[in-house]
């Protein structure tokens, strides 16, 4: 029985990492990571620490998945994730952000539960360009919150789930008081259009019962003044990363995985984690062999995906308020807007339009031109003024293949457990991404700590076959310091 087992262990061991091209690629344990965004660079990192043969293959030809800081414009502007959400040492990303000295600017205080920013930060205008009150602006404010507050004695009376719009309306019906009419309605759709830009889908898809489900961290939110390159490029130095390398077909065995890519490559390794964004496998773009099971797939299929796209416009020079967030009010939350400052945090004359849900959607059917022109027209509405923007840029988070979606949400009537489920490992297959953090969905830190969670159920996995596990080896990133990052102040 023993010569038996020593003989299966070196044959494991012979039949690690190879590619088609015929040269072996390693003589320890080996692991195939799918997908170059936070989460998998995150997991190929710290199985690359633990002496793991790592390969990374990722479809684009540039790291970050749904992290993408673009220098078009001669400095860094974010066009996908631009927030670290709590700044605190409690954040997972704390540390590696502190440590490479990255500042943040602080947007909002512990208060914040859907916003990005303090309601004191916010211009909002009428679409004949007058400007709304601020004391009207913090009022309806507190009203809305009001609403949610009422929102969740409707959650407690009613055994099924509906959505967040549909409970709106019980508490109309309840407090006829709540229901705003002239210029206080169309400063509350405005709020309602932000709580659907944090979603990122509109208000009658989002689930009453799970909305709230995530654990906000203290400290506020943190706008990454430099972007996030910088962490991506810091996790990703001395991987083996094959960029353009679209991952199609994934076949597990008792004791391996193939895994193969559009471009006619093969990989073969003990185990492999799956960091492909919801939208990608939603699409059934990979192929698993065997299928995975119904429970996953059906994770897969009633997670929600939505769309924030972003349009950023940089102008010769500052002509609107010196405020953080612009807004346009109007009678439907899809008819208002909002833009971003980035002048305010980062000094260049940027302002960034983020379109939300079915909104997002229709504008991803334009070109850019007009996708810019667009977002200029919203801009003209409050501001009559402005001058043409000498540059934008214009994201499609939801039709790009390599994302179909910007992050994931809860909808209606499916369980936040949902993100566990498609957590949970398959055999020798393991999963990661924001989709798969129950507490911290739609985030950067989310991606990142499952992508540390992933690594080390896979580390400990691969090992235990082996009969390798040390149980008194320091579990991966237990050692790191923790620092805080800069903050700047505002101005």
């Amino acid at each position: 029985m023993e010569s038996g087992f020593r003989s299966n262990r070196q044959q494991l061991r012979r039949a690690l990492c190879y590619s088609n091209d015929g040269r072996r690629q390693a003589a320890s344990p080996s692991v195939i990571v799918i997908g170059g965004g936070v989460a998998g660079v995150a997991a190929a990192r710290a199985l690359h620490d633990a002496s793991f043969q790592v390969v990374l293959l990722e479809s684009r030809d540039r790291l970050g998945g749904r992290v993408h800081t673009d220098f078009s414009f001669g400095f860094p502007v974010d066009l996908g994730a631009s927030w670290l959400h709590g700044v605190c040492k409690e954040n997972p990303l704390a540390p590696l952000i502190g440590r490479l000295g990255l500042p943040l600017y602080r947007t909002s205080g512990d208060n914040s539960v859907l916003y990005d920013h303090d309601l004191e930060s916010y211009a909002l205008f009428d679409m004949d360009g007058n400007q709304v009150p601020q004391e009207l602006v913090s009022k309806v404010g507190e009203t809305f919150e009001r609403i949610l507050q009422e929102t969740e004695k409707v959650r407690l009376e009613y055994s099924e789930d509906m959505s967040i719009i549909s409970a709106f309306s019980i508490v109309f019906e309840r407090i006829p008081e709540l229901r705003l009419e002239g210029l206080a309605h169309k400063v509350l759709q405005w709020y309602l259009c932000r709580m659907e830009g944090w979603f990122a889908a509109d208000a009658d898809t989002i689930s009453l019962k799970s909305w709230d489900q995530e654990e906000l961290l203290p400290g506020g939110h943190g706008l990454m003044v430099r972007g996030y390159l910088p962490v991506v490029n810091t996790l990703a130095k001395g991987l083996d990363i094959r960029l353009g390398h679209r991952v199609t077909r994934i076949v597990r065995h008792y004791n391996g995985v193939k895994v193969s890519t559009e471009n006619g490559r093969t990989f073969v390794a003990d185990a492999a984690i799956v960091a492909a964004p919801l939208g990608v496998l939603k699409s059934r773009a990979i192929t698993f062999e065997p299928k995975l099971p119904d429970w996953k797939e059906k994770a897969i299929n009633d997670l929600g995906v939505g769309i924030e796209n972003k349009i950023a416009l940089h102008f010769d020079k500052v002509f609107w308020p010196n405020v953080e967030f612009l807004g346009v009010v109007a009678e439907t939350s899809y008819s208002c807007s909002y833009f971003l400052n980035l002048h305010k945090a980062t000094g260049h004359s940027v302002l960034v339009y983020m379109p939300a849900g079915q909104l997002a959607k229709d504008i991803e059917k334009m070109s850019d031109e007009a996708a810019a022109n667009f977002a200029f027209l919203q801009l003209k509405k409050i501001l009559p003024e402005a001058s043409a923007p000498i540059q934008y840029l214009v994201s499609h988070w939801g039709s790009d293949i390599n994302s179909l979606g910007s992050y994931s949400y809860d909808t209606v009537g499916n369980s936040h457990d949902l993100y566990e489920r498609l957590r949970i490992p398959v055999d020798n297959l393991f999963f990661a991404g924001e989709a798969t953090s129950t507490n911290y969905p739609g985030s950067v830190h989310g991606a990142f700590s499952t992508g540390l969670m992933a690594a080390e159920d896979c580390r400990m996995r691969v090992l235990e076959r082996y009969g390798e596990l040390d149980l008194f080896q320091p579990v991966m990133g237990e050692e790191a310091s923790v620092s805080v990052p800069l903050l700047i102040s505002r101005m």
